[in-house]
Order: structure tokens, then sequence, then C-alpha cells
């Protein structure tokens, strides 16, 4: 694209300036992880990114971005170079709190290896199995994803209302006689499916993590899935359809750095590019006394024009 405008930049260049870029930004990176962590609810996700990797010249290997997510809008990604329970280690180290995630081991081995941590359970990620039984059982699976779907109801009503951490006791009340019906409904289909068959791994799916899934009767501020930290990780995914793989492990942490503030500044409703054109201009003149929190996209105001 560079040089069909004219301006022949060496790949070096175009490299050195997102190094320059991602080690700007890296200040407001640890700061967004900060606050993050001290909020008390989190929901966490990985994904795959091939990387080149100069000790396997020739081939790419398997990287992972790791993302933490604040409901409200704040996301941040870590970039690793294994899916190894510790690398959920280095990027939440001392949190304590609420952790949501789907079944992947890593999640509540976390919350069990911490005490201050309750690890709960994505309802999408129950659903999705049920839906996937419908072709083969559609009637039983249908009772099934209508009950779930009153669970839904009472979030979206939950969401009118404004409710709030002091009326758990009404998220209690309303999910009772649903999840009282749920489970009694899943335990007679898995008695009478195979443990194989889509609508018995389903009912498994569901039983096994009750208890994880369940737990969100105890806390009003928690959504019932983790959509929302996988809709985080959706760009990194389309991005790659573009620029199809990490160009070296060292630069895993600058994306993951870029990645972070760019779309925290969209789950807030900030332009990207107005953010980093101010920003950038504006952080090599800062000093550690300066505020660094006023530059964080939730923070952030476009300068008034003058």
């Amino acid at each position: 694209m560079l040089t069909r405008w004219g301006a022949r930049i060496s790949r070096q260049t175009l490299g050195e300036w997102v190094a320059l870029v991602s080690d700007l930004l890296e200040p407001l990176h640890k700061l967004l992880l900060q606050q993050l962590l001290a909020r008390g609810y989190l929901q966490v996700d990985e994904t795959p990114i091939r990387c080149q990797d100069p000790d396997h010249p020739g081939s790419t290997v398997q990287g992972y971005l790791w993302v933490a997510d604040d409901p409200s809008g704040d996301t941040v990604f870590r970039w690793a170079n294994s899916r190894r329970h510790a690398e959920l280690e280095a990027l939440l180290g001392d949190y304590r709190g609420l952790l949501q995630s789907d079944a992947y081991g890593a999640y509540p081995a976390f919350a069990a290896a911490h005490p201050g941590v309750e690890w709960l359970g994505c309802w999408a990620h129950a659903r999705r199995g049920f839906f996937d039984a419908l072709k083969d059982h559609p009637k039983a699976a249908g009772v099934v994803l209508r009950v779930i779907g009153k669970l839904y109801a009472c979030e979206q009503r939950w969401d009118q209302a404004g409710v709030t951490a002091e009326h758990s006791a009404l998220r209690e009340k309303d999910f009772a006689r649903p999840l009282y019906w749920l489970k009694k409904i899943a335990t007679g289909l898995r008695a009478k499916h195979l443990n194989q068959s889509t609508l018995g791994k389903a009912c498994g799916y569901l039983l096994a993590h009750w208890e994880a899934l369940v737990a969100h009767c105890r806390h009003s501020r928690t959504r019932l899935d983790n959509n929302l930290v996988e809709n985080a990780v959706r760009p990194t995914k389309l991005g790659a359809k573009n620029w199809l793989f990490v160009g070296h492990p060292d630069a895993g942490p600058r994306i993951a750095i870029i990645y972070s503030l760019l779309i925290t500044c969209q789950r807030h409703g900030k332009d990207p590019l107005a953010y980093l054109h101010d920003v950038l201009a504006r952080l090599p003149m800062m000093t550690n006394q300066d505020n660094l929190a006023a530059l964080l996209p939730a923070n952030w105001q476009p300068p008034a024009a003058s």
C-alpha cells in the first residue's frame, strides 16, 4: 500500500515504528491491567495465534493471546508462547475476586489454588451443547433451551430494572425455579441417553459444571455468559486474516499492548485513531508524576478544537 502511494518504507523501519508505539503505550497497558485486577470481577479467555520463530525456520509455531476483560469495557491482552496453566498465573498474579470463563482446566485450577478466587461458569457454553443436539433430539434439547432462555429473560429484566449488588437475593429467587427444572430434566435425560450422544454430552457438561454455573445466583454483578470477552478476542482473529501470523516471538507482547488499548477504546465508544494520535503525542513529554490515568481509554477525552 505504501509503495502504491509512492512511500517506499522498509519493513524494518515499519517494525521499529510498531516497537516504538508499543514502548510508549506500555505504561498505560500496565495501569489498565492494574485497575482491571482491582475490580474483583473478570472474564477470561485465550486464543491461538501463529508465530514465526527463528528456532523453527520455514514454519510457524503456536502462540497465544490471553485476555482479561471487565464487562464494563476494559480489556487487557497478554502474549504467551503456550497455553500452560502458568501463563494464567503470569496474567492474573495475586488476583482476588470472581473469575468467569469456559471450562478450560487452567481457570478452575487457578481458582482452586487461590482461596480468594471464585470460578463461575459460562451459560453460553452450556447452552451450545443442547443447540448442537437439536438435530438429533429436537424435542428434548428444545425443552432445555427454553428453560435456559428463562434465565436469560431474568437477566434482561434485571438489566432493565438496574438490579445492583444489594439485590443478589432477587437473583437467587428468580433463578430458583428454572434451575430446579434444568437439573431435574438434565439428570433424567442423561440416564436415558448414551454419554457419547450429542444430548448425553450436553447433559454431562451441564451437570459436571453445575456448581460453577449456579454460582451466578450469589452475585448480581456477573453476566450469565462470557460472550463479551469472546467478542473482545474476535478482532484479533479478523486481523490475523490480514497479517496471518506474528513475525517474531518478541513482537507478541507488542501486539498485546496495542490490541489492549485499541479494543478498550472501541468498547468505550472512543475513536481509536483519534486516541492514538493524541496519546502518542503526549506520552513522550509526560513524567512519572503526571496522571497517566487520564489517558486510559475510559477517561480520555478528545482535545478541544482550537
